[in-house]
Parts: C-alpha cells; sequence; structure tokens
C-alpha cells in the first residue's frame, strides 16, 4: 500500500466515523430533537457509544494532518519510498485505535488505546527522520 493510499484511507476512516455521530444525530431529529440541539458547551446526553464516537472522530482529527503533511511532503520531495512502507501501519494502528475506542473505556482499553496511538507518534517520528536523512 502506497502511503497515499494510507492518506486516503485515514481520511476515509475518519468520515466513517462521523457518519456514525451524524446518523444518531438524524435520527434524534427524525424523533423530534430540535436541529441545533448540539451547539457548542450544550450538555446534550448522548449514549455512550456515540460520545465514544465523537471522541474517537476527534482523534481521528487530531492526527490527520500530521500524517498528511508528512505524506504529501514526502510526495513532493520525490522521497515516496520512505513512507510508503510504513504508511500502511500508521493507517493499521488509526482504525485499531478507534475500533477500541468504539468498543469502551475500561482500563485495559484505555491502555490497549494508549499503546496504538504511541505506536502511530513512533511512525510519525520515524518518518520524519526517514525523510531528514
Amino acid at each position: 500500500m502506497s502511503a497515499i493510499t494510507a492518506l486516503i484511507g485515514f481520511t476515509a476512516w475518519t468520515l466513517a466515523i462521523v457518519f456514525i455521530v451524524l446518523n444518531w444525530r438524524v435520527i434524534e431529529v427524525l424523533r423530534g430533537k430540535p436541529a441545533n440541539s448540539w451547539t457548542r458547551g450544550a450538555a446534550i446526553e448522548s449514549p455512550s457509544f456515540v460520545k465514544r464516537a465523537e471522541h474517537a472522530h476527534l482523534n481521528c482529527l487530531e492526527n490527520l494532518p500530521v500524517f498528511a503533511v508528512i505524506v504529501l511532503a514526502a510526495q513532493a520531495l520525490g522521497k515516496s519510498a520512505v513512507v510508503d512502507a510504513v504508511a500502511c501501519w500508521v493507517l493499521y494502528a488509526r482504525i485499531a485505535q478507534s475500533s477500541v475506542h468504539l468498543i469502551g473505556t475500561q482500563p485495559m482499553l484505555v491502555l490497549v488505546r494508549a499503546s496504538l496511538y504511541g505506536i502511530q507518534v513512533g511512525l510519525f517520528a520515524y518518518m520524519l527522520w526517514r525523510l531528514a536523512a
């Protein structure tokens, strides 16, 4: 898998998670909840799964720009081969992290999630180091 393909996959995964939240909100509006119920700071009770999906989506958004810059910089510098070898593992770790996040928040799951995030950060650092070399 090329780094560009992994970046597209990361983006698609981010959108897939937001669709969980979006679908729940659409259903709630169809049930009669006001469409402006989700303004910032509003204390809206969401099911725990939806809250976890919101947080998983935010986690994706926090890391997507970093991954995109690394991949696109590699493309611009003509060094895509440097990141191609490991970019797929960023995607796999992201999907695994989000999936664990969606499952629950028990201490062991949070530890697994943190470990998967650490893997992603390590891979970002490795790719940057390789690009700088």
